[in-house]
């Protein structure tokens, strides 16, 4: 995902995280197979996505691509943005992909990106084309991308119906300079040992306090890694399930909003970003690659620079995009050859990583950047990219739901009012439990 650029402009971008974009270069020349795919059938490329970070990697990365003309060969690419706020980009979605079978050709969605919070509700549709049968990539083609990212995009069948460039182990990103007057160094591995569970997190966060600093901005700061580490889902038998990993980050969100370990602030706010600039008082931040590159702002008034990278308490993963083939599209040659060269060649892979700070989704090129001389100056120089291939191998997607976008949104609004103290855990719950059944109607207490 893209940095934020301008700090004027950070609480609207933090927001969302959707909005910007930015080009690192001109449209390479075509390779052979991109002119082929492009020129075989139709003459318009519909792609469907909520921000602009797939169309900076197409823009950057894809052989072929034409920033002055927006074409690829003689294909030109229409590129309908529409932002989640609100559900917004689902609700566009279902919308088009309902029309698909009577649309005009040019009108047609031949590709739509999916995040991982509601993929499965696609996978397991008719919309999704199948990516080895219909489009025609091999296994042997996909042998290098980290098995997760295909389980998520695995229909009940077996069929895969979607891939990504991105794979998404996450850890800690802390303040560097803040470290050192914590610990007496920034060292990641020796930071890692003062932070390698729960208990010295929370003794850090208690030291971080008397100091004058948060230990995390606010209340959905660590959401993630606990939600990642569930043991069942969401949804069992049609019955709302909250897993005791989801109450553990309750119990230590009120302990720390309580302790003032955390500054009150909700995740994508002008308060979480405000938190990462040079005068912001944050110490740290649970992150994933994209969130490094995207999210954190990388002007000179933020903290550019005085970051660095570890593991932290409990290995997990957030987020990952999913390019998806629209069945009925009429481009499915350079369908297949977008997927091809974006999610498995070795080069593209390698480069995206070291331009961007992505993860990307293939072993070789991870370890060949792992154990390269890559530094990230945002990072203050730091090869991060060797703290994320092992727990990039062992991340396990088998908990997820169709429901966890909608549940994930409820239970933290239901939970910041308990949090700041104006209702009591039990009203929470039930508030809870009453928007998840206004929402999924279907399910059962």
């Amino acid at each position: 995902m893209k940095k934020m650029l301008v700090t004027g402009l950070a609480a609207v971008v933090a927001a969302s995280c959707l909005f910007v974009g930015c080009s690192k270069k001109e449209g390479a020349a075509a390779t052979d197979s991109s002119k082929t795919a492009a020129s075989a059938e139709g003459k318009v490329l519909n792609i469907y996505c909520w921000n602009e970070e797939f169309q900076s990697r197409v823009k950057d990365y894809y052989p072929g691509y034409d920033a002055a003309t927006g074409m690829i060969g003689d294909v030109k690419v229409n590129w309908v943005i529409t932002p989640n706020a609100d559900n917004a980009y689902q609700n566009k979605l279902d919308e088009v992909l309902a029309q698909q079978d009577s649309a005009k050709a040019d009108d047609k969605v031949d590709i739509f990106l999916v995040e991982a919070d509601y993929a499965l509700k696609y996978v397991d549709t008719a919309s999704t084309l199948n990516v080895k049968t219909d489009i025609g990539i091999t296994d042997a083609e996909l042998a290098k991308q980290y098995k997760y990212t295909q389980d998520i995009m695995t229909d009940s069948n077996g069929n895969l119906k979607g891939l990504t460039w991105q794979a998404c182990p996450a850890g800690l990103v802390y303040r560097r300079s803040y470290a050192k007057d914590l610990f007496g160094t920034d060292d990641p591995d020796q930071v890692q040992e003062k932070l390698s569970d729960w208990a010295k997190f929370d003794a850090v966060a208690e030291q971080a306090k008397a100091k004058g600093y948060f230990m995390v901005s606010g209340y959905d700061d660590a959401f993630r890694v606990f939600s990642d580490n569930v043991k069942s889902p969401w949804v069992v038998n049609g019955k709302i399930n909250v897993d005791p990993s989801i109450k553990e980050w309750v119990a230590q969100t009120k302990k720390y909003t309580d302790n003032g370990y955390n500054n009150k602030a909700s995740l994508w706010s002008a308060e979480s970003t405000q938190g990462m600039m040079a005068d912001g008082k944050v110490f740290c931040y649970f992150a994933p690659a994209w969130f490094i590159d995207f999210c954190m702002p990388h002007d000179d008034g933020s903290a550019n620079g005085d970051w660095a990278f570890c593991k932290g308490p409990q290995g997990f993963s957030w987020g990952g995009t999913w390019i998806c083939g629209a069945t009925g599209s009429d481009n499915v040659a350079l369908i297949k050859d977008i997927m091809l060269k974006l999610t498995t060649d070795d080069a593209i892979m390698t480069k995206i990583a070291e331009e961007t700070g992505d993860f990307t989704n293939n072993e070789n090129a991870m370890t060949t950047v792992a154990n390269s001389s890559y530094s990230n100056a945002f990072l203050g120089g730091q090869n991060h990219v060797r703290f994320f291939l092992d727990s990039a191998k062992s991340i396990d997607k088998s908990n997820i739901s169709a429901y966890d976008q909608g549940m994930t949104e409820k239970l933290q609004a239901a939970m910041k009012d308990y949090f700041d103290g104006t209702v009591d855990e039990a009203t929470a719950w039930e508030n809870f439990y009453t928007s998840v059944l206004e929402l999924y109607p279907n399910l059962m207490r």
